[in-house]
């Protein structure tokens, strides 16, 4: 489920989940937060993952800081007050589209 559309649909949402949830990440440990907690199924590469970041934060959903760990600087992500928001409108969005998603895919043939 690397790439599918899918993934890209819900990927905002997925990162503003993680840093509600995590207070602060960089990017790398968005993407293996992410590989771990969907025991590898779900793998997001630099290619969607970066993009995705530098549009929230565009949008004012995101700011950055940078520090220097272990001689490497390292940017990190964290929530504005507007992402904050936002991401309870996002989950809330998400919550609705699997409930309807699953009345769809539940229904007994004799039903379509």
């Amino acid at each position: 489920m690397n790439a599918s559309p899918l993934l890209k649909g819900t990927l905002q949402t997925i990162i503003l989940k993680l840093l509600e949830d995590n207070d602060r990440m960089y990017g790398y440990e968005i993407s293996q937060k992410v590989k771990e907690v969907t025991k590898g199924e779900i793998v997001l590469t630099q290619g969607a993952l970066y993009p995705a970041l530098h549009k929230l934060e565009a949008d004012g959903l995101l700011k950055t800081y940078t520090e220097v760990v272990d001689n490497r600087v390292r940017k990190y992500y964290h929530l504005t007050e507007e992402g904050e928001k936002d991401v309870v409108n996002k989950m809330k969005e998400a919550q609705d589209f699997i409930e309807q998603l699953q009345s769809i895919l539940n229904l007994k043939p004799d039903l379509l």
